[in-house]
């Protein structure tokens, strides 16, 4: 497994620079930079090049993640919205395989935060988002990039909240680059076992998110994390895991992420890099544990 954190923990805008961090989860242990598609979206090609020879210079492999707004949503009634979503998952996944980028993982299926004040209708959406996600992921999968489903909590969305969901929705998909995203946090509040809904995920397992039940860093929270580590071992995943720890309340991200008090305890900017290294190192420790046996799944 490669180590990863999203860069968020210390942003609170999901538009931001993403050079200065490359050198920084490098010099802190981590193999990637988790970024968001909000960046790319009107990015030069010059940024690009200067992003994508920046990661290989640090050694860095950057993974993607995205929360569409209302108009990128592949599930839409709205012909116009499906249309204009498409147009721009076709530029983001260019840029990304420009970039040498090969996952991308998020609502990216729907629409992110949810808005439950208009109605919801899940059956007639989950049917358009399943048609929309095919053609994605066929374009995706030219790319060289992997289309990956986060299961999310109730809470955030709507239309898949648990891994049996994602797996009916990625079999009905059928394309080999549309695979499941599974995160700690949400699984914790949907799942009746997290180890179970990991297995569960299997092969399909394409991405994998980790993250407290208190949106704090890996270890600060009550998450069985060697539980967690065993059972990805035993679908043999090894692909990558992506810290998404988010504690600091203010800005677009805090607004919505709903972080309403300061998780990081006042942390300046060293204690939160100290604290990133440290979950790190726990982390990479429970995970590397023995087997343990769920051949029962």
């Amino acid at each position: 497994m490669k180590y990863g954190i999203y860069f968020a923990y210390w942003e609170k805008e999901w538009e931001t620079d993403y050079l200065p961090y490359l050198e920084r989860v490098k010099r802190l242990g981590f193999d990637i930079l988790e970024i968001s598609c909000a960046a790319l979206q009107n990015a030069s090609h010059e940024s690009l090049r200067e992003l994508k020879e920046e990661a290989l210079a640090n050694g860095i492999i950057l993974t993607a993640g995205y929360g569409p707004g209302p108009n990128e949503n592949l599930a839409s009634p709205d012909p116009a919205i499906v249309k204009h979503a498409i147009s721009f998952y076709t530029d983001i996944l260019k840029k990304l395989e420009y970039l040498d980028i090969h996952t991308i993982g998020g609502g990216i299926y729907s629409y992110w935060p949810v808005n439950y004040q208009l109605p919801i209708h899940k059956q007639k959406d989950w049917e358009r988002s399943i048609k929309n996600v095919r053609t994605i992921g066929k374009i995706a999968e030219t790319c060289g990039v992997d289309y990956c489903l986060e299961v999310l909590n109730r809470f955030e969305g709507y239309l898949l909240n648990t891994v049996w969901e994602a797996r009916e929705f990625v079999q009905a998909v059928d394309v080999p680059a549309v695979k499941i995203m599974l995160d700690t946090f949400h699984m914790n509040i949907e799942e009746d076992s997290i180890t179970d809904a990991i297995c569960a995920a299997g092969a399909q397992l394409g991405h994998f998110h980790v993250g407290e039940n208190n949106r704090r860093l890996p270890g600060k929270g009550s998450l069985d994390w060697s539980g967690i580590g065993r059972a990805l071992r035993t679908i043999h995943y090894d692909k990558a895991v992506v810290m998404e720890p988010f504690v600091m309340q203010g800005g677009s991200v805090g607004r919505d992420i709903r972080i309403w008090r300061d998780l990081s305890h006042n942390a300046d900017e060293r204690q939160l890099n100290e604290d990133a290294a440290s979950s790190l190192s726990f982390l990479k420790h429970v995970f590397s544990g023995p087997y343990s046996d769920y051949t029962n799944h």
